[in-house]
């Protein structure tokens, strides 16, 4: 597995770190990221109908997500939550540590990130596991769109 850390460093990247206890739903996580200021973040990860086709959706942690609408704007048939069998092949993680910072291990570019326009509207700062759930990293919007850019994954920034 890649180290994210090193890879955030060698891109220039600078963090805040906050540690915590393991978190498993966005729900856990609001309970002990509270006083960490920017964006906190829902990570969805969804296959399409056939299963050859997979995204992150990376939304506000408050949105309710419908995901037949999402389905119509990003124009897939029926989206829908990929199996645990599918996020530990295409990205490495286990759930709860479910993190747009997961492409690193996305060798293939097989997984699209879907971006929440609102959320990069509103938001300067914004906090991700760095693929584990004990942790929460805070970077710049600017400087994901660094990391986003080096990783090269398909990025599609979508309104919902």
């Amino acid at each position: 597995m890649n180290d994210i850390y090193k890879i955030l460093k060698d891109l220039g990247i600078s963090f805040k770190e906050y540690n915590h206890p393991a978190v498993f739903t966005v729900e856990e996580a609001l309970l002990h990221k509270g006083e960490i200021d920017g964006a906190k973040i829902k990570n969805l990860f969804l296959r399409n109908k056939k299963g050859d086709k997979h995204f992150l959706f990376i939304t506000d942690a408050f949105k309710d997500i419908d995901l037949k609408k999402l389905s119509e704007v990003t124009g897939e048939r029926k989206l829908g939550f990929a199996s645990l069998e599918r996020l530990q092949k295409y990205l490495k993680l286990t759930p709860g540590s479910v993190s747009p910072l997961g492409i690193i291990n996305d060798v293939s570019k097989e997984v699209t990130i879907l971006l929440d326009k609102e959320l990069l509207y509103n938001n300067d700062k914004l906090n991700f596991h760095p693929n584990i759930n004990t942790s929460t990293i805070q970077i710049s919007k600017d400087d994901f769109y660094k990391f986003l850019r080096w990783a090269g994954n398909e990025v599609k920034e979508i309104e919902i």
